[in-house]
């Protein structure tokens, strides 16, 4: 056996590491002991990186621990270990990991103990730190790192396992990247530091749970939270089948187009699309007026600022405001061509499992207002209109992809918590919401920029978006954009009452925004009037949890591939896919305080891609979806 001994908070911890099957009989005694007794136990994982369904990847180490006692089993080094840690995992009824659902997936794919036995025993303390404080460290918050809540909390001077290891691959010639897989599975450090986080992660646990009980966070809403991260561990597991001959082309074309565009860049004396300051002196050599300045005083050139100037808006098309800027454009162009390569093209070229999928990274509770994030491609930055990168990812063989999605569900959701009876009305008589604000506003013959600007300033509340951004958008003078707020104020005056009731409880319960859910959304001292903004986004997310929970409860999880903002994207065989499409709208639609919540059910082809090719008139593109009918040709089925 060997003994690393380590003090923390004053006392001294001790952690094992058995290299004999007497050392693991005598980890076996221990695992009895705490589960005839039900303690919680502090678990992790050590592996060899992030790519959890990689050909290549491997768990490395399993271990377990309490406040004092740590057992890390080398499950990398023999069947009989890893059998054990299996036993281990199986027999203790409470577990408590750090970020739970990357050491669940390690743990079901690598070890076999099944995610559906694992999540119903697991707790996760990042959940309970971001049920209190959302915010990440470097924004005033707690912080949501086990390091960083440890140094809070247990011990000021707990050790950062994961950036003192990163000095130690240095030692050995690795890469924080590399060193995972490298370093000797023997090393002390290693060991040490793997000990550590089970010990950590009991010490901090049960401190992070008498703060939610301070500050009254109701059990119901962890229990939810941790049922949301189930469900969303089982759509990353699944994944979702790549176009190798898709991808491969595609991120070629996407080096070119992006070298393309630096090239006209480097015509007006810019030989970095990515250098902010050689972009902002050829734009004001070019005669661009640029005000903004970053916290380091240099002039911002921002994505927003360069969209104004090429005259284009966040779908990439044409404002109509004024003459594009040849250098603003060449430099989104070439910036999004580039990143589209790298962050999209070669994440799914290169991340691929040996069955050909890739397996996003889905984070159920990630934003300060608990919106959900997905990784390892980041899917749900994609523009909302553009089918390029969504056209490589398919359904399964014989199968045609589907897409549910609320019908403007954050307006909706706002006219419900500010009971704005005009908009509510609206609604309840299925009009287009846009449209009758834009009739409200500026009489029944409003024009498409009539109707932009309302959905502006609507979408403004939402998003938080203030007058200077609206005009960026629309390219409407500010003054105008401050006559439309101020209209939109008069036609929808709950909205406005909502707003100022909101920031004044905020105020009152210390700057903290309090959800229907019980939410806790901590504000900036100065962007309180973030609360509105906070409070519709989070109660937007919570409302398609609940459906994701729905859904699992009707047996339709196994549909699904991917939450995406107010969608759910799934897939379906081809004989039965209108009706899972349909039954998942049923799921989704709900009736929220007095508004109707509606979906609408969409199904494609073969790819993500087909639901996005469509023609100006919003019809699809026969074209396009011609080139989905090779694929069923493949499978022997008719599109």
């Amino acid at each position: 056996m060997k003994y690393l001994p380590y003090t923390i908070a004053g006392d001294e911890t001790m952690t094992r590491v058995p290299e004999t099957a007497a050392d693991l009989d005598e980890f076996r005694r221990w695992v009895e002991r705490k589960a005839l007794a039900g303690d919680m136990v502090g678990a992790d994982t050590e592996t060899t990186g992030l790519d959890t369904f990689s050909p290549t990847y491997r768990l490395r180490t399993a271990q377990f621990g309490d406040a004092r006692d740590a057992w890390v089993v080398q499950t990398e080094l023999s069947d009989r270990n890893a059998d054990t840690a299996r036993w281990a995992l199986e027999c203790l009824p409470r577990l408590v990991f750090h970020n739970a659902t990357f050491d669940m997936l390690v743990l079901d794919r690598h070890l076999g103990v099944p995610l559906a036995a694992l999540a119903p025993k697991v707790t996760d303390s990042k959940i309970i730190a971001h049920l209190f404080d959302s915010r990440p460290r470097h924004e005033g918050g707690h912080g949501l790192k086990l390091k960083e809540l440890c140094a809070r909390d247990v011990d000021p001077n707990a050790p950062d396992t994961q950036e003192d290891l990163t000095a130690v691959f240095r030692s050995i010639g690795e890469t924080k990247a590399t060193g995972w897989a490298k370093i000797d599975i023997n090393h002390p450090t290693y060991l040490q530091y793997a000990g550590l986080d089970a010990i950590l992660v009991s010490r901090w646990l049960p401190i992070g749970e008498e703060r939610l009980r301070k500050v009254g966070v109701r059990k119901a809403l962890v229990e939810f939270e941790h049922r949301v991260m189930y469900v969303c561990a089982l759509m990353e597991r699944r994944g979702m089948l790549v176009d190798r001959d898709y991808v491969v082309p595609l991120v070629d074309r996407l080096q070119e187009e992006a070298a393309l565009h630096a090239g006209k860049a480097a015509k007006y004396g810019v030989t970095s699309v990515n250098a902010p300051k050689q972009v902002a002196t050829a734009l004001v050599g070019m005669g661009e007026t640029l005000t903004e300045t970053t916290d380091s005083g240099a002039l911002k050139v921002d994505k927003e600022i360069l969209q104004t100037l090429a005259d284009v808006d966040r779908d990439w098309q044409r404002i109509g405001a004024r003459k594009p800027n040849p250098l603003a454009d060449a430099v989104l162009r070439s910036k999004r061509a580039g990143k589209w390569s790298k962050s999209y093209g070669v994440a799914m070229r290169d991340g691929v499992d040996d069955a050909g999928r890739i397996h996003p990274r889905i984070s159920s509770l990630q934003a300060r207002t608990a919106r959900m994030s997905i990784s390892g491609p980041p899917l749900q930055q994609l523009p909302s209109g553009d089918w390029t990168i969504r056209r490589a990812l398919l359904a399964d063989p014989g199968h045609r992809i589907f897409s549910v999605d609320y019908s403007a569900v954050e307006m909706r959701v706002l006219a419900a918590l500010a009971d704005e009876r005009t908009m509510k009305r609206a609604i309840a008589e299925g009009r287009d919401l846009h449209d009758f604000t834009a009739e409200l506003i500026w009489g029944p013959d409003f024009t498409k920029a009539h109707r932009k600007m309302g959905k502006g300033v609507g979408f403004g509340k939402v998003y938080g978006g203030g007058a200077t951004t609206l005009s960026r958008q629309t390219g409407a003078p500010i003054a105008e954009v401050k006559t439309a707020i101020a209209a939109y104020d008069r036609v929808y005056p709950g909205i406005r009452r909502y707003a100022n009731k909101v920031q004044r409880e905020a105020r009152g319960a210390g700057y903290v925004v309090i959800t229907p859910t019980g939410r806790r959304l901590p504000l900036d001292r100065d962007r309180v009037y973030a609360a509105t903004n906070y409070a519709v986004q989070s109660t937007a997310r919570d409302v398609l949890c609940q459906a994701l929970l729905t859904m699992h409860d009707a047996g339709l999880t196994e549909y699904l591939l991917l939450p995406i903002h107010d969608e759910c994207l799934g897939s379906a065989p081809v004989d039965i896919v209108e009706d899972v499409a349909r039954e998942v709208g049923k799921s989704m639609a709900m009736d929220f305080f007095g508004v109707p919540l509606d979906t609408d059910p969409e199904v494609g082809g073969r790819s993500w891609g087909s639901l996005y090719m469509k023609d100006s008139s919003g019809k699809y593109d026969h074209a396009l979806r011609a080139r989905e009918d090779e694929w069923y040709a493949r499978v022997g089925l008719a599109a």
